[in-house]
């Protein structure tokens, strides 16, 4: 599942009013549910991790399945899920579960294809370092559960080998790579891939050691077992130096295969030279309404220059410190929050709105603001939080690594409406408290389902902006363009990264390190994912459109934006046929 993390019916959907309390979901969602436990189940065996994070009980001590034949037993309990899948939606009636078991065999299909993906050409290549973090920072939170906290400890002392039936974690990976090392036509991993992740080996182990600090876990015991963390994964860096790397690829390029499969997977559905099209003439487009913006932006901040590039440099300028940066960032959320409530643009929450900064360790993990979700499992009231990051952890120190990207002041505006509201958090507010379906949640998780709406929300709010909340927004829309071409160009070997690093900082405006993070994201980090926030946009917009065009005068924003929200994370067509099908036809009733 993807880590960028990262998720009712329409009856329901056209009625205003708060989302503070859970709303009684239809019958069929028990229904549907049901189903969906079906495929949780299986990826529960075999990555406890993920199950505990969204809420499933019984997985907060155990660890990701790394044994022998990993591949062949999950593959076959994939297999025996999709296959019963496909018996229930044999004789299924209800719309909308059937529905949803297209979804669950979608999902169940595409895990079973990346298992043979992976298998067929690649080495594998464990990072236990974030592994372990993953797990253990899942269950070291705020919003987690005290009585749940404990657990972390059983967890980690299951990955150090140390509880009943564990194998150390780090000797099931090796064991993993060495099996099929002799396989000369599998390819390594990336070499500044292995670089970056032994780079943030140590940050992990100290992250966890903060954690088990704050929460009071620290005692001998746990000391013991961050001490033995510490030796294992410093014995697992070296083996990784001595072996893997050597294997290490020179050439970040995925075979074609995989590289379409990534794209399929985040929900591309469009050839790569099609979007790449698409993303260029919008990309030229947003350089042009920036050019227009600046002489504007320039005079109301007091900004000597005309052209936008240096018009943005000037507005980086007004950089926030740490201590400033939770409360600036709370001011224009209250500015917007006012804004959709005077607009009527979608319902809110009537409870405020979590943030805070990231730690060293989870910006090594992520290192980019982000939504953290809510358990969609289980909810006892456990809200989404708003993760800022100031950048990279720098090496030794190293202030380079630091971004100016997202703490100057008007950057506040459009990614407060893309992470928060009325984007990523309202978004996974709604599927927990209006009672989306899993299947809906969970199991259509991908980026264009996902990032769609908070680019969306933040094209929603960019009329209401002042000048340079107005710019930085163009310019955030313009980095999700410039990704929609320049990662499949990377993959497909149309340019090179010295070149569309010059793009990125010199067209775009981003700050070297933030520009050689998204190059990393491209190559190595997560192929693929990034093009899915312009395609995503795109398709919401052109729907967005044709319903406009469907009811003309009674069309109603605040209806058609509650409806979207609400029905989880479809996908692109089958969110529009509930909108021909269902929105439409409601609101011409009215």
């Amino acid at each position: 599942m993807s880590r960028r993390v990262a998720f009712a019916f329409a009856a329901l959907l056209v009625a205003t009013g708060s989302l503070h309390a859970q709303t009684t979901p239809p019958a069929w969602i028990a229904r549907s549910n049901a189903d969906s436990q079906i495929l949780l189940e299986q990826i529960a065996r075999f990555s406890p991790e993920f199950a505990s994070q969204v809420g499933v009980s019984g997985y907060d001590d155990k660890v990701a399945d790394l044994r022998p034949g990993v591949d062949e037993r999950s593959r076959a309990a994939l297999v025996a899920a999709k296959a019963k899948l496909q018996g229930l939606l044999v004789t299924e009636q209800d719309a909308n579960v059937r529905q949803d078991l297209q979804i669950l065999i979608k999902a169940a299909a595409e895990q079973i294809e990346g298992i043979d993906l992976n298998r067929q050409y690649l080495l594998p290549y464990t990072d236990v370092g974030e592994l372990v973090f993953r797990g253990e920072f899942s269950l070291l939170k705020d919003d987690v559960a005290a009585a749940r906290r404990p657990s972390a400890l059983k967890r980690l002392q299951c990955y150090l080998g140390k509880a009943p039936g564990c194998t150390p974690i780090a000797e099931l990976a090796k064991a993993q790579t060495v099996a099929r090392l002799g396989d000369k036509a599998l390819l390594g991993p990336y070499k500044g891939e292995v670089e970056q992740k032994l780079a943030n080996s140590q940050r992990y182990v100290d992250g966890i050691r903060q954690l088990f600090a704050k929460y009071k876990l620290d005692d001998a015991e746990g000391k013991a077992a961050l001490d033995a963390l510490d030796t294992q994964l410093k014995a697992y860096d070296s083996w990784v130096r001595s072996t893997v790397m050597p294997r290490a690829r020179a050439d970040f390029r995925l075979p074609e295969p995989l590289y379409a499969y990534n794209l399929r997977r985040v929900g591309i559905d469009i050839p790569p030279q099609q979007l790449m099209a698409q993303a260029q003439l919008e990309f030229v487009e947003l350089q042009g309404m920036m050019q227009v913006l600046a002489p504007v932006v320039a005079k109301a901040e007091g900004i000597h220059a005309t052209d936008y590039r240096d018009v943005l440099k000037a507005l980086k300028k007004q950089q926030l410190g740490r201590d400033q940066v939770e409360p600036w960032y709370h001011e224009v959320l209250g500015h917007i929050e006012d804004t959709i409530r005077r607009e009527r643009i979608v319902t809110l929450p009537q409870r405020k709105m979590q943030m805070r900064l990231a730690s060293e360790a989870e910006a090594a993990q992520i290192p980019a603001p982000h939504m953290d979700p809510p358990p969609f499992i289980n909810n006892h009231g456990e809200q989404g939080t708003f993760v800022l990051t100031m950048g990279n952890p720098g090496k030794n120190g190293d202030a380079t690594q630091a971004y100016d990207d997202f703490t100057f002041k008007a950057a506040a505006w459009t990614l407060t409406a893309h992470e928060g509201r009325p984007g990523h958090e309202l978004q996974f507010a709604a599927m927990v408290e209006r009672g989306v379906s899993l299947a809906r949640s969970l199991f259509a998780f991908n980026s264009v389902n996902v990032e769609g709406w908070a680019l969306y929300a933040e094209a929603e709010m960019l009329p209401y902006e002042p000048p340079a909340g107005q710019f930085a927004a163009l310019q955030a829309r313009l980095l999700r363009a410039a990704r929609a071409w320049l990662d499949p160009m990377l993959n497909l070997g149309l340019i090179t990264p010295a070149r569309a690093h010059q793009v990125l900082v010199h067209e775009v405006g981003l700050s070297e390190a933030m520009a050689q993070q998204e190059i990393n994201r491209y190559t190595f980090d997560s192929p693929g994912q990034a093009t899915a926030y312009f395609y995503g946009y795109l398709r919401l917009q052109q729907l967005r459109l044709q319903t406009e065009l469907a009811l003309g005068q009674k069309f109603d924003r605040l209806a058609f934006n509650d409806f979207v929200i609400g029905q989880g994370l479809l996908p692109p067509e089958q969110l529009a046929e509930a909108v021909r099908t269902q929105f439409v036809p409601a609101q011409r009733k009215r």
